[in-house]
């Protein structure tokens, strides 16, 4: 019994930092839930077309047909913004755009895109950081991504 204890002492003493390491790790969402690729083309779509909105409203001249192809996934980082699992992807696509008198396309165009799961996990937003003057993300802005 006397040589036991000891031993006892040191599984329990295991078993605590264990869980008390545990504890202390950040969670990040399952990667079983990140976005397809089809979602992320909806996202990088949506996205640009905020972009030409802007654009064509400074310009005044009429929005263009654009068609998002090409869609090559090079990061995916897990992570919670407002308690919900949002997936940040990073990588590269093609642009067509189909002006009255031509069409241009563009290749290899970089995106960084954050896609939000809702809670019901029925429905994806496009999540979009509001910057302060040092580029640290204060607060968020949410588009819902249309299915």
């Amino acid at each position: 019994m006397h040589r036991a204890a000891p031993l006892i002492i040191r599984v329990i003493l295991i078993a605590v930092l264990a869980i008390t390491l545990t504890a202390c790790g950040t969670s990040t969402p399952p990667l079983s839930l990140a976005p397809g690729k089809s979602l992320v083309e909806k996202a990088i779509a949506l996205q640009v077309k905020q972009t030409q909105q802007q654009l064509t409203q400074q310009l005044q001249s009429s929005l263009s047909n654009i068609d998002i192809t090409g869609v090559k996934l090079k990061q995916l980082e897990p992570l919670f913004l407002g308690n919900l699992p949002t997936y940040r992807i990073r990588g590269t696509y093609s642009l067509s755009i189909k002006l009255p008198t031509q069409q241009v396309t563009q290749s290899h165009n970089a995106f960084d895109v954050y896609l939000q799961r809702q809670k019901e996990g029925k429905t994806w937003r496009l999540a979009i950081p509001q910057e302060n003057s040092e580029g640290v993300p204060r607060n968020w802005r949410t588009y819902l991504i249309a299915w």
